[in-house]
């Protein structure tokens, strides 16, 4: 059964790094897009970053450009998060996502996205 398990979140202070995992079974990982939405209290879930594993072309969202890293380890079909200064904003809960194609240009178009995980809670006090 094709199924998605996110993990690695947890509770921190304003300033600290939080790295989540996101393992990937009964799915083809190469040559798929990967990513990783949030969704905050009260507000859409919206993308964070994105990586196409055939080129290993990645996107971010603006708001964390220079402090997450996506990454992948493809002999276990795993995709991480790097999250460092991370700050009271970035509290969401946060999915990984996987769809064999997107548009030029819709990197989080999450229709895109046929697989997702169950999510996992980040929280980041201040």
């Amino acid at each position: 059964q094709a199924q998605l398990d996110d993990s690695g979140g947890g509770s921190v202070q304003a300033g600290g790094s939080l790295r989540l995992s996101c393992a990937a079974s009964e799915i083809p990982y190469s040559r798929y897009w990967w990513g990783w939405f949030r969704q905050a209290p009260g507000k859409e879930r919206e993308g964070v970053t994105v990586i196409y594993t055939g080129t290993n072309t990645e996107y971010y969202a603006d708001s964390v450009k220079g402090r997450f890293t996506v990454s992948q380890d493809k002999s276990t079909n795993t995709l991480y998060l790097q999250m460092n200064s991370l700050a009271p904003e970035d509290t969401a809960m946060y999915y990984c996502a996987a769809g064999p194609s997107v548009r030029d240009g819709h990197w989080f178009e999450e229709s895109k996205y046929i697989y997702w995980g169950q999510g996992t809670q980040v929280v980041v006090s201040a």
